[in-house]
């Protein structure tokens, strides 16, 4: 009987510690502010208040233990999360927005803190990715305050928005 009882608790064990209860936590943003003097420009840098919302990103950001911080490669994207990424002595790293949420990205932010800067059409795009499901619509082309923040917990998935100004 001893036996037996060694044996299943062995065995539950062993189970257990195979369930993952790792967390990985993306929160996702929209570049700042962008000058707009130029049309034409399909690059353009920001314009001071998208410099000023960049600090306060960072900022908002400072108590926020961050692995990683992924943005397009757009000048506006960059100047985005350079604040953060200074404040936080990490090196900024490049995703293409046609490959979002790809087996690489994942395998490389699993049980990550990561801070994703993108586009009012890549950013919901990414979030929907992740979640599987299409749950939030593009961005509105002024909205550079919304952030989403999506936590998976094993194959739990959850998601909140918050407006952050």
């Amino acid at each position: 009987m001893k036996k037996n009882v060694f044996i299943f608790l062995f065995i539950s064990i062993g189970f257990f510690s195979c369930i993952s209860d790792e967390t990985t936590t993306y929160y996702l943003i929209r570049h700042a502010e962008k000058e707009r003097t130029d049309a034409t420009n399909k690059d353009p840098k920001l314009n001071q208040q998208g410099q000023e919302r960049a600090e306060q990103w960072a900022n908002y950001f400072k108590n926020t233990p961050l692995d990683a911080i992924y943005t397009t490669n757009y000048k506006r994207t960059l100047q985005t999360a350079t604040p953060a990424a200074k404040a936080k002595n990490i090196a900024l790293q490049s995703y293409s927005p046609n490959k979002l949420y790809d087996s690489i990205f994942q395998q490389n932010t699993k049980g990550k803190t990561v801070l994703v800067v993108g586009h009012s059409n890549t950013t919901p795009a990414f979030v929907n990715r992740i979640l599987g499901e299409e749950k939030y619509p593009n961005m509105e082309d002024n909205d550079n305050a919304t952030l989403f923040i999506v936590t998976i917990r094993g194959n739990k998935k959850t998601s909140t928005t918050q407006k952050v100004h």
